[in-house]
């Protein structure tokens, strides 16, 4: 990548020092579209800090993943807007947070309540940009024709089917496995990945904006054996957990858990499973990269790779997502650019709700007024430099959890708290919420949560077709 200061690249491409400052709308740049960057957005699906440069696993295998966070920067407390699909990527490619559009759950679809949205590829679309995708972008059942220029494997459908007979396996609870005996380009996800690489060979018109979107490591969990093979199930080793680690969390936390009984041999099959899908998507991720490296757009390329949100695989005795804690919130965000310089760790804490005015400002485009989020460019120019708030994440109309540098504060709607101290309790297996010694704690951290709360889209839509608020879904 270049090593021109990343400050000289923005004030080169907006035309203008003062773009995007101050909330200000500066003009479009003078300078040609054909000159911008282009947009390598890598959207993961339930993948969890189980990533090799970010240590969450010890076994977890990601050699693709880990060489892009070399050549830019790693967020390493980076946050989900919901921990769950369909709120966590509508707010991020509307830049409106769950508070405020009031779409908290998988459904309803957002156009059905905000038909008008503007998204981000459709915004960059008005700006010159040819906005292009491939595979689970938005949530699963929602394919957003507006959004794109060409998609596959079609506008209105988002994930290729698999070529091949698979058997599933339970693993624990309704989670279910399969190794397969096939080529990855038999899958859904190895499709996308050919479609993706051969569109950057091309390669497309420029500037672009190409999301590539992967089911992976997401359930059921199917992958290639050769990717099982590399996990032997005598070696697994499980997270590290505590039986009596929810004796201590209120009954909203309690009502968000998936906790289904689990033997050792059940854990670690679906350990296995998860391990096994994770190095099955960073080899993808690996494919198109290198498609990418030797292209002709490799050098004036921002690669962007996200996950929706974490995954709990027994932590906290939980196995799913869907709730405020760590592992649900937690996810890879890495950010690749011109003139941001190779190798940083960013310990701030971000959210994905940053990435909207990050990729405007990126491409030296004027700030988008009404959304939420802040742009990351300065941590992008700066790891270390000052960055005052912490990451919000919403699941449910009023229940928020906010994340600093070390502590993780949540408050439900009924009131009820936790406070964990991730210096002493990486693991959040203490909640100090009921100590008044972390009254000043909480009282610090309580000023982030929305003081507005938008009413629930998806209780409003039960309420007029006669049917009862269900809680938040799988």
């Amino acid at each position: 990548m270049h090593t021109t200061p990343l400050a000289m690249i923005l004030s080169l491409l907006s035309g203008s020092p003062e773009a995007g400052q101050d909330g200000a709308t500066p003009a479009v740049s003078a300078s040609p579209a054909s000159e911008r960057p282009n947009v390598l957005f890598f959207i993961l699906d339930d993948l969890n800090d189980w990533v090799g440069c970010l240590g969450g696993h010890p076994q977890a295998l990601t050699p693709n993943i880990d060489r892009l966070a070399a050549r830019g920067v790693l967020f390493t407390n980076a946050h989900a807007p919901a921990p769950a699909c369909n709120p966590s990527r509508v707010a991020v490619f509307t830049g409106i947070a769950p508070h405020r559009s009031g779409l908290y759950d998988q459904s309803p679809n957002f156009r059905d309540v905000w038909p008008d949205a503007i998204t981000l590829p459709q915004h960059l679309r008005s700006l010159g940009y040819n906005p292009l995708g491939a595979g689970k972008v938005f949530h699963k059942p929602y394919p957003d024709p507006v959004s794109w220029d060409a998609f596959f494997p079609s506008k209105d459908l988002q994930m290729a089917p698999d070529s091949v007979q698979r058997r599933l396996v339970g693993t624990v609870g309704n989670h279910s496995a399969a190794a397969v005996e096939a080529e990855a380009s038999s899958l859904g996800d190895g499709k996308v990945a050919e479609w993706v690489s051969a569109t950057l060979r091309r390669p497309p018109e420029q500037p672009f904006f190409l999301a590539c979107g992967f089911h992976r490591p997401h359930d059921p969990w199917i992958a290639p054996a050769s990717h099982y093979a590399k996990f032997p199930l005598a070696e697994i080793q499980l997270p590290p957990s505590r039986s009596d680690d929810l004796a201590d969390v209120p009954k909203a936390a309690l009502a968000m858990c998936y906790t289904p009984r689990a033997d050792p041999e059940q854990s670690r099959r679906a350990v296995q499973a998860y391990l096994a899908c994770i190095s099955f998507a960073d080899a993808l991720v690996g494919q198109v990269l290198d498609a990418l490296d030797s292209s002709a757009c490799a050098q004036n390329t921002i690669v962007v790779l996200w996950s929706d949100n974490g995954f709990h695989m027994g932590e906290k005795q939980n196995w799913s997502k869907l709730t405020l804690w760590e592992e649900s919130t937690r996810v890879p965000l890495i950010v690749v650019a011109p003139g941001v310089k190779a190798g940083q760790r960013c310990v701030r804490p971000v959210s994905l709700q940053d990435l909207y005015p990050t990729v405007m400002e990126l491409c030296g485009l004027p700030p988008v007024a009404g959304i939420d989020g802040h742009s990351l460019v300065p941590l992008l120019e700066d790891s270390s430099a000052v960055w005052e708030r912490p990451a919000l994440t919403t699941w449910g109309f009023q229940n928020h959890a906010v994340r600093s540098e070390r502590w993780r504060y949540i408050r439900y709607a009924d009131g009820s708290e936790e406070l964990y101290d991730h210096e002493q309790d990486p693991n959040e297996w203490t909640n100090l919420a009921g100590d008044p010694r972390h009254a000043p704690v909480k009282l610090e951290l309580s000023r982030w949560f929305p003081t507005e709360n938008a009413a629930d889209v998806k209780a409003a839509k039960a309420k007029r077709a006669g049917t009862t608020r269900e809680r938040p879904g799988r």
